[in-house]
């Protein structure tokens, strides 16, 4: 690239010099002889520039050889072989092999200082735990002085790093066993309550406690007296945890049997994490201490003089905890194990009572799972028998005359009233939802879903035909009334008569069913209901109901069943002065309730 770039220019300037010397006029000679002069001059300038290099190139050589000495000589110190090859030295520049081999020397000076500096400081490491396994003095002034610099080879360090290595694992193995020794006795003594100070003091006073620039002691006796403290440590835990481990069980039993609070139990938590506890296992400080198991025996003791005093009453709690769960599912107990028998069987001594406080627990058990599964429906009853509950209420309000009067209070019973019609209009919905979600529990769980000992669905259905009973009689009602009206309406148009006042007020009293309560504020008290005249429809076909004739629950309410309406039979001779009476003033119909 170089000889292109010098031919150009100086063709280039030799052209130039041609074209200024056609102008001049210079002849041919002249020109030949000017050309000659060039070309010599040339000559003479680069023989001047190869003697230069020549004489460089002889000084790389020099300075090569100097360095390629000096950096046998640091290999040979540092065992180590020629780096560079042959041809590399034949076919690399002097400059290149120059520069290559000053970094190789400056890199063999760095490194001859660094490998003394290793085998100061193995050989210091060396001497320093020979001098601690044989207890003699070490000075490492000494040891700097004691190195040869001819021989810093790999093979002499791995010799002095093999010899330090070899008495690294004896120390570390001799110092990792006694510490181990001293950490299990550490333990050993925190889980049996015991001094660990004195423990290691009679061992050797530098286990427990070092002063700056002292070490442990690694003896080998200091080794073997450890290791006889820690197998007779070891033996106590094992006799003690035995000995604890019965005292939990028995406490374990006494407990479930008498029912003991969380509270009475928390004081022994650390003790009873130990029963399902390997010996390994057991680091919790004071857990075998002898005032830990003098604790626990005591407790037990205590509770085994509870227990012949307190077993049948644990038995009857159980069981009436039993009934309350069945009470609230509407669930019928399971009378094996009833207060009677259980007393029975106590006191004659036949059946031990704890079994008999096992069969009550897995009966609860049960109790709980069924009525879970009973929840939904249980639900949905309530609904249905809170809404059976308004429809009675309406029923009583319909009745009452002075409904619409402004008495102080009545507002209420207005605003419940309209409430309780579209609760109404809901129950046949409610029941046949109930019918559907009962037939479901039935079929998934192959047995009968009973309320109070009854089959609900049989009380479902019983409602329902109660209920359609009630709705003809609500429409044989109401064709009635509209043929007395037509008739009191025929009487009037002939004789033009008015009811008579006393007679009105009699029916009135007759036919109404309920009294506004002596407060005067206008709230509804129901009265007693009369047996319907010409009426067959049951009292008993709501779960209250049945509950109050199987099982005594809900005996309170006897009014949840749809019930129809009183009306008096009017003997025929007397039947124009009743027409006069209900036109007078009339209840309204309990139809307006729907």
């Amino acid at each position: 690239m170089t000889s292109v770039r010098m031919e150009t220019g100086c063709g280039a300037l030799l052209r130039e010099l041609q074209h200024i010397w056609a102008e001049i006029g210079e002849s041919e000679q002249d020109k030949e002889r000017m050309l000659f002069e060039i070309e010599r001059e040339c000559l003479q300038l680069y023989r001047k520039k190869v003697d230069e290099a020549s004489k460089a190139k002889a000084q790389l050589y020099q300075s090569v050889a100097a360095k390629e000495a000096e950096i046998a000589a640091l290999m040979a110190s540092l065992g180590e072989h020629t780096i560079q090859s042959k041809e590399d030295k034949k076919t690399a520049p002097l400059k290149k092999q120059l520069s290559t081999i000053i970094s190789l020397l400056e890199n063999l000076r760095v490194k001859r200082e660094e490998r003394i500096k290793m085998f100061s400081d193995t050989q210091s490491q060396i001497e320093k735990i020979i001098a601690e396994l044989t207890e003699s003095n070490y000075d490492r002034a000494t040891t700097i002085k004691s190195i040869n610099g001819d021989d810093l080879s790999l093979r002499k360090l791995n010799e002095y790093q093999a010899q330090l290595h070899a008495l690294q694992i004896e120390k570390s193995d001799r110092l990792h066993k006694i510490l181990e020794c001293v950490n299990e006795v550490h333990s050993l003594c925190g889980v049996l309550g015991l001094d660990f100070r004195r423990m290691v003091d009679e061992v050797h006073p530098s286990l427990h406690e070092t002063a700056s620039g002292q070490s442990i002691n690694i003896g080998k006796n200091t080794l073997e007296s450890l290791a006889q403290v820690v197998l007779k440590l070891k033996r106590e835990k094992c006799l003690r945890l035995e000995k604890l481990r019965k005292s939990v069980e028995s406490l374990f039993e006494l407990w479930k049997l008498m029912d003991s609070s969380q509270q009475e139990r928390k004081h022994f938590k650390s003790v009873t994490s130990i029963f399902q506890s390997s010996e390994d296992d057991i680091t919790c400080s004071g857990v075998l201490s002898e005032e830990t198991i003098e604790q626990t025996e005591a407790e037990v003791e205590r509770l085994k003089e509870l227990k012949a005093s307190r077993l049948k009453e644990l038995v009857l709690n159980r069981r009436s905890e039993l009934e309350d769960i069945c009470k609230k599912a509407h669930i019928e107990p399971d009378m094996s194990t009833a207060p009677e028998k259980t007393n029975a069987l106590i006191d004659s001594g036949l059946v031990d009572p704890s079994e008999l406080l096992a069969k009550v627990e897995e009966q609860i058990v049960k109790a709980k799972e069924e009525s879970t599964s009973r929840k939904d429906i249980m639900d949905r009853i309530s609904k249905w028998l809170a809404a059976c509950e308004e429809e009675n209420w309406l029923e009583y309000y319909n009745q009452d005359e002075n409904r619409y009067s402004t008495i102080r209070g009545s507002h209420i019973n207005l605003k419940r009233a309209e409430k309780a019609r579209i609760t109404v209009t809901k129950i046949p919905a409610m029941v046949d939802n109930l019918i559907s979600r009962t037939f479901s529990w039935e079929d998934e769980r192959n047995t009968h879903f009973l309320y109070d000992g009854v089959r609900f669905v049989s009380i479902l259905e019983g409602y329902k035909l109660t209920r359609q009973q009630k709705e003809e009689e609500k429409r044989r009602y109401r064709d009635q009334k509209k043929q007395q009206a037509l008739l009191l309406t025929e009487k009037e148009a002939l004789f033009g008569s008015k009811p008579s006042p006393r007679k009105t007020n009699s029916f009135n009293k007759k036919h109404i069913g309920h009294h506004v309560n002596g407060n005067g504020n206008g709230f509804l008290t129901p009265s007693p209901r009369r047996a319907s005249i010409g009426s067959a429809t049951p009292d008993f076909l709501t779960p209250r109901s049945y509950s109050g004739r199987h099982s005594g629950y809900f005996k309170e309410a006897k009014w949840l069943s749809p019930t129809p309406l009183n009306f008096v039979a009017i003997p025929k001779e007397d039947s124009m002065s009743t027409f006069t009476s209900i036109s007078g003033s009339e209840p309204e119909s309990p139809s307006q309730g729907y």
